[in-house]
């Protein structure tokens, strides 16, 4: 409840209003007249004439000279986060060529060592160049690290590489190779959600946001029976689980991701994403049935051979487009689905728009050789970036820092079996 103040008619005190004036003892809220005094919105102006006052150091509540009682205002809440906050990316295809060139080099002129060298030197460009609400991210990571990493992982893939390739070469008869072969496809099994996890673990422990890190904290045994579990039903059904699998999948990978102390979250599920399968599916099947219907009747029509020579050149095409709006509505569902506390990631991309960036990337790969592949990077992150925004309310001065600790093990598995795996899709 705000205060009001009067001002002593005896001895001029500021005392509130209503009560005795706490110098003199008089007032009780009435001036020597008997009238009340008049109640101030706000205090008058300071007038030139009072020189003291303009030079004066800022009064108390209780001290400030006014011709009646003033209202005391608290001061203003600090502002609150906008309840839409936009990605920006500030990268640029010529300072990054820069950069590529020299990694090129110097990977060969190191025989490929410097590679994860090089690898780390282009995240962190790419992570400077992110921008969240007037601030950068920022990556951790050491080629070292890396390095190290690579090679343990290359002696555990090497391991199974060698019983594959090896195992029906052993003595012992069928069964001994038969189980070799087995034992290796289990590993392996094994090993690809173990790099997934293992990866995405090292990977957001190395990011960081306004000096807070992000970290990932799901349990990698939890996700190798998740992923082999939807791997098997996936087959057995003949691709029907496969939607259900990618959502749960998503869902874990997400749910146990941190910023600091803040949870991300996934509530997306298999049903509704069935749906977007459902439809890229169908388009093909279609395409086939078409076929499989006209072929017959091809022999009997004139002029149906070439309709059937020229069908492939329209079919591919809208087979491609589907492709695209498939790619298109699948990141714009995973998207739409993840949370960050209460706010949540909306994605805006259209299988149109992702169309034109790749056969744009496809021509300046072409044209240049392989060399316009700095710019193709920059043109995919603009587009991610600029599609994506974070809308709702987000506390981001309650997120204290509270970093995991990784090893580069799961980073080697990644590089070794050629896995990217992204940040939230």
């Amino acid at each position: 409840m705000l205060a009001t103040f009067e001002m002593c008619q005896s001895c001029g005190r500021l005392y509130e209003h209503g009560a005795a004036c706490d110098r003199c003892g008089s007032g009780n809220g009435q001036s020597a007249s008997g009238h009340q005094f008049r109640m101030a919105e706000t205090p008058p102006p300071i007038r030139a004439a009072e020189p003291s006052l303009l030079h004066a150091p800022a009064p108390s509540a209780r001290e400030l000279p006014n011709d009646g009682p003033t209202v005391v205002a608290r001061p203003q809440a600090q502002a609150a986060t906008p309840d839409s906050l936009a990605l920006a990316f500030h990268g640029q295809g010529g300072s990054f060529f820069g950069i590529h060139i020299v990694n090129m080099l110097l990977s060969m002129v190191t025989l490929g060592v410097y590679y994860f060298w090089g690898k780390v030197k282009v995240r962190r460009y790419l992570y400077s160049q992110s921008e969240f609400h007037g601030d950068r991210f920022a990556y951790h990571g050491t080629g070292k690290e890396l390095f190290l990493g690579f090679l343990r992982a290359a002696v555990a893939f090497g391991a199974i590489w060698v019983l594959l390739n090896f195992g029906p070469m052993l003595p012992g008869g069928l069964a001994v190779k038969i189980a070799s072969v087995v034992l290796a496809y289990c590993a392996l099994a094994v090993f690809v959600p173990y790099a997934i996890a293992s990866s995405r673990r090292y990977r957001m422990s190395r990011a960081s946001w306004r000096g807070i890190r992000f970290s990932f904290r799901g349990a990698v045994g939890d996700f190798i029976r998740l992923y082999v579990k939807g791997t098997v039903l996936s087959g057995l059904t003949f691709g029907i689980y496969y939607p259900y699998f990618v959502a749960r999948q998503q869902k874990f990978l997400v749910s146990h991701t941190y910023f600091g102390t803040a949870r991300f979250g996934f509530d997306g599920e298999g049903r509704e994403l069935s749906k977007i399968y459902a439809a890229f599916v169908a388009l093909p099947a279609l395409a086939g049935m078409l076929f499989a219907i006209f072929i017959p009747l091809g022999a009997a029509m004139e002029g149906a051979g070439k309709i059937m020579a020229a069908a492939p050149f329209v079919l591919l095409p809208v087979i491609a487009l589907g492709w695209f709006w498939f790619q298109a509505n699948r990141q714009r569902y995973l998207w739409n689905h993840t949370t960050f506390g209460e706010a949540r990631f909306r994605a805006t991309m259209t299988g149109g728009r992702l169309c034109l960036l790749k056969l744009g990337n496809l021509f300046l790969l072409v044209l240049t050789l392989g060399l316009a592949w700095p710019w193709v990077l920059v043109r995919n992150v603009n587009f991610t970036v600029r599609h994506l925004s974070l809308e709702g309310p987000v506390d981001l001065a309650a997120i204290q820092q509270e970093a995991q600790s990784s090893t580069a093990i799961g980073e080697g598995l990644d590089t070794v079996m050629d896995l990217d795996v992204g940040f939230a899709a």
